[in-house]
């Protein structure tokens, strides 16, 4: 029965490690902070995001393609709403990026890898291998 559960945690991280890391070009603006659709109540100084999609908690580099900087932020909300923009971020994550005078900018944005998600089938078949192979 434990071998059982075992082969399928297997299964299962190598569907998790075989999801394609997601990379988005496009518009993205700021907000000064508030209560947010995660629950939480964050203010202008915090490093968040507003994604459309991505889970909450995830932390994301935004890069604007412009002037190169980038910043890590954590998703927290839902939105953008307005049309073409792909995220918006806190006013300081803005400072960052150097957006604060033009309000907006062309950026990327790639979710980063977290240290228990494997990033590739390989690591993950590792990870499984060594499950079975520990004694419990």
């Amino acid at each position: 029965m434990m071998v059982a559960s075992k082969i399928v945690l297997v299964m299962v991280l190598t569907a998790i490690a075989s999801g394609p890391v997601r990379a988005e070009s496009g518009l993205a603006s700021f907000y000064g902070g508030g209560r947010t659709a995660s629950g939480e109540v964050t203010g202008p100084a915090g490093l968040t995001a507003a994604h459309r999609t991505l889970p909450f908690g995830t932390k994301v580099v935004v890069t604007n393609l412009r002037s190169g900087k980038s910043v890590v932020v954590r998703i927290t909300d839902r939105g953008p709403y307005r049309h073409r923009r792909i995220i918006d971020v806190s006013r300081a994550a803005a400072r960052e990026l150097d957006m604060i005078n033009s309000g907006t900018a062309m950026v990327s944005i790639v979710p980063q890898q977290s240290a228990d998600r494997p990033i590739c089938i390989g690591e993950a078949w590792l990870k499984g291998l060594q499950l079975l192979s520990s004694p419990r």
